[in-house]
């Protein structure tokens, strides 16, 4: 059965500070959390019942172990995770603004998934796929990039569906004109793409969504989503559209937000039984259901700490 997501990238440990609404150097205790934008997205996925796997590769060191303990206690398949000695699992320092917002320290000079390699990832890891999500975090000039190419080959080959979330971390760039030049090579190769309000810009050299979607409708995308943070998201095919709104709630911490978003989508999507060839067939009317899952899913995040830790299941949808 092809109901697989599959993930690939970075899987690190977030520190989260002890107060928000401050700087890093204000911040007096940290909490270590599962992070990582691939890891979550697998998380949103599990949380809802869905099966996950995720690919990278993590320091044999106590964050590396300890990662790959709360993985397995999500339900995410770890069994294509390898672990390395030849560097430390990356770490993410987190501070919070006073509405949750989020900046970052990366420890990653390299670290273990930034040496994830094409020969790491075998053809039946994909044998159940439905789809394989990635992000941009690690698309760098190191093996893991080749590696992203490698598994985007191989699940194409096994009828997945492509999803690529750019999440932006300018940080860990050292020139803007390579990360936009990669990122936008990354989009041809996805049949779903995930951008963010923040990002678009930078991505398109537009503001508004709908002068900006001729240049993100390129290569084999057959369906954009445009989150909005707070004011909801909208999703389009060639064909269709939809917008709709999220509920106003007090943000606690949006760290993991977006991840979940795009997890909780995909499932929807399997829950409908869409598939890569069946994609760009979707109507306003599902579109918008995906959204109003994905949209609610989000609010309960952000109202709690973390990131798959503050994810809802279905117990919490008391609307569907």
């Amino acid at each position: 059965m092809n109901d697989m997501l599959i993930a690939i990238g970075e899987a690190l440990i977030d520190f989260i500070p002890d107060k928000r609404g401050c700087e890093f150097d204000e911040v007096e205790a940290f909490s270590p959390k599962l992070g990582g934008a691939p890891a979550n997205v697998c998380g949103a996925y599990a949380r809802l019942g869905g099966r996950a796997r995720l690919l990278t590769q993590l320091g044999d060191d106590p964050f590396g172990h300890k990662i790959l303990k709360e993985l397995g206690q999500y339900g995410i398949d770890t069994s294509c995770i390898t672990l390395t000695d030849k560097a430390n699992t990356a770490l993410a320092f987190v501070s919070l603004g006073a509405r949750g917002a989020r900046t970052f320290s990366f420890y990653r000079k390299p670290s273990a998934d930034m040496l994830y390699s094409p020969e790491n990832i075998a053809l039946q890891y994909f044998d159940d796929v439905f789809a394989l999500h990635f992000c941009s975090v690690s698309l760098g000039d190191f093996p893991m990039k080749q590696a992203h190419k490698a598994a985007i080959a191989q699940a194409r080959e096994k009828g997945g569906m492509i999803s690529f979330d750019p999440n932006l971390r300018f940080q860990l760039w050292d020139d803007r004109e390579s990360l936009k030049k990669t990122v936008n090579e990354f989009i041809q190769l996805a049949d779903i793409l995930k951008v963010s309000d923040e990002e678009l810009e930078f991505l398109t050299g537009e503001r508004d969504i709908d002068t900006a979607l001729p240049k993100l409708f390129c290569g084999n995308v057959k369906l954009v989503i445009y989150t909005c943070g707070g004011r909801g998201a909208y999703a389009f095919t060639k064909t269709a559209s939809s917008y709709k709104t999220a509920r106003d709630v007090e943000v606690i911490d949006t760290t993991g937000a977006g991840d979940g978003f795009i997890g909780s989508f995909l499932w929807k999507l399997n829950d409908m039984k869409i598939t890569a060839d069946t994609l760009e067939m979707l109507d306003e009317e599902r579109l918008g259901s995906c959204l109003d899952f994905s949209n609610e899913f989000c609010t309960r995040s952000v109202m709690r700490h973390g990131a798959i830790a503050s994810y809802p299941d279905m117990k919490d949808y008391s609307f569907l």
